[in-house]
């Protein structure tokens, strides 16, 4: 679970390279693009922009470089010709990267045009939590402070958290140990060291945190059919607190004020 130091800076590579991803991205207009012009656009800029491998493709025999996940939907959305994105809408990407044998990953949800205060406000506390998952990474500390931060903060808005899924640990393998619930209780789970990495990814539910897996085996949907927001980010423990591999250059002022409080 522990990376070496040139094993981390490998993964500062793949890290930045996946944020630059996300801010192509946000210079786009979604609204009226499928789901899987959105993914083609991904890949092109992955292979020929970055020359680096989408990780996700292949995967599990899953054939696409991202996952879409549209409103109700939770996670693994499969992108389609079909699927239309479309304003007022809020649309999850889960993308994944490697370079040099390297995986980073990270999501974003956008919000689309005019989207509903609600749906707003959902995005909003779902970014938080996984701010608040973040604060409580450096060494000595736990994963149950952790989830424990990401729940508490869902909850406290009125949302909940789904449990079926998690972060991970991640580095020439996308999913390694350890796990990384979003739930738990301070001072309980693995203790951190420097230079574990894994991902923080709360899955924030406007409704029950019930979830169901559609027919194609990939879709999950919220139970209710309410609003679903996520966030993820790779992240390394350092020696004294948490480096945010993945981090876009918007978000450099968010993460100064979220770490303040330590």
């Amino acid at each position: 679970m522990v990376k070496t130091r040139d094993e981390l800076a490998l993964m500062r590579v793949s890290g930045k390279l996946l944020a630059s991803v996300f801010e192509m991205l946000d210079g786009q207009d979604l609204a009226g693009m499928s789901t899987l012009q959105v993914n083609d656009l991904v890949d092109r800029f992955i292979t020929r922009d970055l020359a680096a491998r989408p990780a996700s493709k292949g995967q599990y025999g899953f054939k696409y470089v991202l996952n879409c996940s549209i409103n109700h939907v939770v996670c693994h959305g499969v992108p389609g010709p079909d699927e239309i994105i479309r304003d007022g809408d809020i649309v999850n990407f889960d993308i994944t990267l490697e370079k040099n044998g390297f995986i980073a990953d990270s999501s974003k949800t956008y919000l689309v045009g005019n989207a509903p205060s609600a749906a707003r406000r959902l995005v909003r506390v779902a970014q938080e939590a996984m701010w608040k998952g973040i604060r409580q990474v450096r060494p000595g500390a736990h994963l149950g402070d952790i989830g424990y931060a990401i729940e508490r903060h869902a909850k406290r808005n009125g949302y909940s958290i789904v449990r079926e899924y998690c972060g991970h640990g991640i580095g020439r393998e996308m999913h390694e140990e350890p796990q990384v619930l979003n739930f738990g209780r301070p001072g309980t789970g693995l203790k951190l060291r420097e230079g574990m990495v894994f991902t923080i990814e709360p899955m924030v539910n406007q409704g029950t945190r019930r979830v169901s897996t559609e027919s194609d085996g990939w879709t999950v949907v919220t139970n209710d059919r309410k609003l679903s927001a996520q966030f993820e980010h790779t992240v390394a423990v350092t020696g004294t607190g948490v480096e945010v591999l993945t981090l876009r250059r918007d978000e450099t002022p968010m993460l100064e004020s979220r770490l303040s409080a330590h």
